[in-house]
């Protein structure tokens, strides 16, 4: 079931929007701090992360791993942008973007809830977070090519910032003001909301007007993102068929719990506003994705 936190989470990510859409103008005042917040974020979210405890468990499972953060990185994105090409292609793009965006960085609390494979989804978050700055603008411009005039390096540099610096610091603090770190995870998730309203309020008061004439689209992006969920929870579980049932809830939470936050303020940098609100809206499945996890791994158990 869901928690507390996480109702408020949702309550707080859709108010936002609305506020961004409904207040354009107040809301403008938001616009110029997405990217920086959104660096924030991920420093508040790497904070419970160990870089040692990583690099361990990625010894015992690197080949697992490897094929997961391809699959993850580069074919399930490739696969998912033709798709909707063939059949949606207003989509294609948002769906490219979100499908290769990396592991979410509360993926590991999710797989402790629904009991799967803590390190296999701890280690997919670090590797697939350190890879995206790369894989994901290398996939805009192979696959998009001259239909988006927008620098590979500009995307690269982008994500990069985004990612590492926040990780860096972490590693900086931890090691020079530890305590600092323990006073901020006390005060996290607060801190995580407010930045994720004003990142909302930033991003979709730049879109009020498209929004106000395709009122639509909304409802769009969210029977799409309920879609996608569905395909990466069957890819995730098909994926590690083969392994044990904690390792397949694992891979498909590592599929399908992305970090869609930051979808929003890349999307928002380099695309219109359908690839932002795709991503916000995929805030639903990120969610929804708990109880069919859950009931597949009741059905597995009971059967063994």
């Amino acid at each position: 079931m869901f928690r507390t936190n996480d109702l408020i989470l949702l309550l707080v990510v859709f108010s936002s929007l609305v506020a961004g859409v409904l207040f354009p103008g107040p809301a403008s005042f938001f616009q110029p701090f997405p990217l920086y917040l959104m660096m924030f974020v991920l420093f508040l979210s790497f904070l419970s992360i160990r870089l040692e405890e990583v690099w361990l468990l990625l010894s015992r499972q690197g080949w697992t791993v490897a094929w997961l953060c391809f699959l993850k990185l580069v074919a399930l994105p490739a696969g998912v942008y033709f798709l909707f090409r063939a059949f949606y292609p207003d989509y294609a793009i948002s769906a490219l973007l979100i499908t290769g965006i990396s592991t979410g960085v509360v993926a590991p609390f999710i797989s402790s809830m629904l009991k799967a494979s803590d390190h296999l989804v701890l280690v997919m978050v670090v590797i697939t977070s350190c890879l995206v700055s790369f894989t994901l603008p290398a996939l805009v411009k192979i696959l998009l090519g001259r239909s988006v005039e927008i620098s590979f390096f500009g995307m690269m540099w982008l994500l990069g910032l985004i990612i590492f610096v926040p990780l860096v610091a972490v590693e900086v603090m931890r090691r020079s003001v530890p305590a600092a770190l323990d006073m901020l995870l006390k005060v996290r998730f607060p801190l995580s909301l407010v930045i994720f309203a004003v990142i909302n309020m930033g991003v979709f008061s730049k879109y009020a007007h498209f929004f106000r004439q395709n009122p639509e689209t909304i409802l769009e992006a969210t029977i799409v993102a309920i879609v996608l969920g569905a395909v990466y929870f069957a890819v995730g579980i098909l994926a590690a068929w083969r392994a044990p049932v904690n390792d397949q809830v694992a891979s498909a939470i590592s599929m399908g719990n992305i970090n869609n936050i930051l979808v929003i303020v890349f999307a928002s940098e380099f695309f219109g506003p359908i690839e932002p609100t795709l991503a916000a809206m995929y805030i639903i499945p990120f969610f929804g994705l708990i109880f069919p996890l859950r009931l597949y791994r009741r059905i597995m158990e009971k059967d063994a």
